[in-house]
Parts: structure tokens; sequence; C-alpha cells
């Protein structure tokens, strides 16, 4: 056993928190699985022998997959944000998490196929947003939020104005 990371993100999944880790690993730099364990007895969502938890990292954070059942689903109260330097960055991630059974969502927010949401946020939008320039900061806000994915290029031609 591995010692655990002292404080580790819990994902609760129904199933596939396996599934989920790997395609993380795949996708993402820095990422890995660790350790899968499996249930030494029947749980109310699985039996024994099926995958109860795994170890994995995102983007060097620590979490743990839990196959806990449906009762708890992923909402957007949690969700990772990835900083994306440049519009194929942004692309790659997008595309992996929507074209893996996802969804599209706002202003560079999607889910993946388990639930999970992400934010696939360019720097150049952070940045943007933060203007010290109020009327630069609203237009490019404004071009935001009418994105599902974010285009890096609408975002400086907004901040130009």
């Amino acid at each position: 056993m591995t010692t655990p990371a002292k404080n580790t993100i819990c994902l609760w999944y129904d199933g596939g928190a396996e599934e989920a880790a790997r395609f993380y690993a795949d996708t993402f730099p820095d990422s890995r699985v660790g350790a899968v364990y499996r249930a030494p007895g029947d749980f109310p969502s699985g039996r024994k022998g099926d995958v109860l938890t795994v170890e994995f990292a995102v983007m060097g954070i620590p979490c743990l997959g839990l196959n806990g059942g449906p009762a708890f689903p992923q909402s957007e109260a949690f969700s990772f944000q990835v900083a994306t330097t440049d519009q194929a960055e942004t692309d790659r991630y997008w595309d992996a998490i929507v074209g893996n059974g996802g969804q599209e969502s706002a202003c560079g927010w999607c889910k993946d196929k388990w639930g999970v949401s992400w934010q696939i946020t360019p720097v150049v939008l952070t940045r943007a947003i933060a203007d010290p320039d109020p009327a630069a900061a609203k237009r490019a806000f404004d071009a935001m939020m009418e994105m599902t994915k974010i285009d890096i290029s609408t975002i400086e031609a907004a901040l130009r104005g």
C-alpha cells in the first residue's frame, strides 16, 4: 500500500472510477493512475472483487476515485480548472473531454462522461477579464459569456475593442 497524500480530492463515481482515472492519465500531463483497490466484500453498489477505489493524480493533484454508486452524482459545485496557454491546447483538452462522451456547457465549462466538470480556461481569458481598463475587461467578459469553448482570438479582439 502506498502512503496516501496528506490532502486528496475524493471523487464519487457511479462506477467507472478506474476508466475515468485512466482517461485523465492519458489526457493530461503530470497525471497517473496509482493503486486500484478491490472490495473485500459486497457493498451497496457492488460485489466482492469489484473496483472500490482508485488512486490517481490529475496534473499533479492527488485524487481518489470511489465507486460509490448513484447516491451522490457529480455537480458543477466541483470542477477542475485547467489553465491553457494557446488555442491548440484549449482545443486539445476540450475535444478530448467532449469527444469522449462528455458534454459542452457555457463559458469554457464542460463535463466528462462521468459527470465531472472541467473549466478549460485560457490564461488570455483570465488576464483579459482582470484588465485594468474596466471597459476592455467588460468587452472580454461579454464575449466569453457568449461562448461554449473559449476562442482566444475572439477574446483578444474584444479586449482590443
